[in-house]
């Protein structure tokens, strides 16, 4: 295992991760199955978490009726591109994850109460939960699928919306499918490694 997690991807796999990658704004109309979806969630679970607390929920928004639950609560500059996706993912967070550590974490028996404190609670699952969406779209993207992932929606409204009676709350969204190359803006300028990092 040691030896086949030590190889470097080649050229064409990180672009397609990274290099090449962009925000899409224009889905074509290909399907995105149900097993694909699985297979997707079957990679991001296996992306580590603090005391691995997984947090993140993932609700797939795919029929035409979840649509037009979702749709009020876009941003009016997002709503088309988000109605054309073929899935666009609400990635949420359980408040109450702490719950799962018994069966996620057994070797610890007393992991639970490490999140007593609401604020250790609160930033554990916000930053545990967001590292998560990160994983989905590079997960997505391994899978051949785009991203397009955004934040202009209304949080309340969502959290109302699909997560009345549970302890989830929405962090950002991000549809997935294949993408068009219409509307794909100049890639924009990133920090050079010196402005950026420092080697210690």
């Amino acid at each position: 295992m040691a030896d086949a997690m030590s190889n470097k991807l080649d050229n064409a796999a990180l672009d397609q991760l990274f290099r090449e990658a962009r925000t899409i704004n224009v889905w074509t109309d290909r399907d995105v199955s149900d097993a694909q979806l699985q297979e997707l969630y079957d990679l991001v679970k296996m992306g580590p978490t603090s005391a691995n607390c997984c947090p993140a929920r993932f609700y797939f928004i795919k029929s035409d009726e979840a649509k037009a639950r979702l749709k009020p609560h876009l941003m009016e500059g997002n709503q088309a591109k988000v109605m054309q996706a073929p899935v666009t993912v609400i990635i949420a967070t359980d408040t109450e994850f702490a719950e799962q550590l018994p069966k996620l974490f057994p070797h610890e028996p007393d992991a639970k109460t490490w999140f007593a404190d609401p604020a250790v609670n609160a930033e554990t699952a916000f930053r545990n939960g967001t590292l998560q969406g990160a994983y989905l779209m590079m997960a997505a993207r391994s899978l051949g699928l785009d991203c397009g992932p955004m934040s202009g929606f209304d949080k309340e409204g969502v959290d109302q919306e699909f997560f009345t009676g549970t302890t989830f709350k929405s962090n950002f969204i991000c549809s997935i499918g294949y993408g068009s190359d219409e509307r794909i803006f100049p890639r924009s300028p990133r920090l050079a490694f010196d402005e950026a990092a420092k080697i210690l």
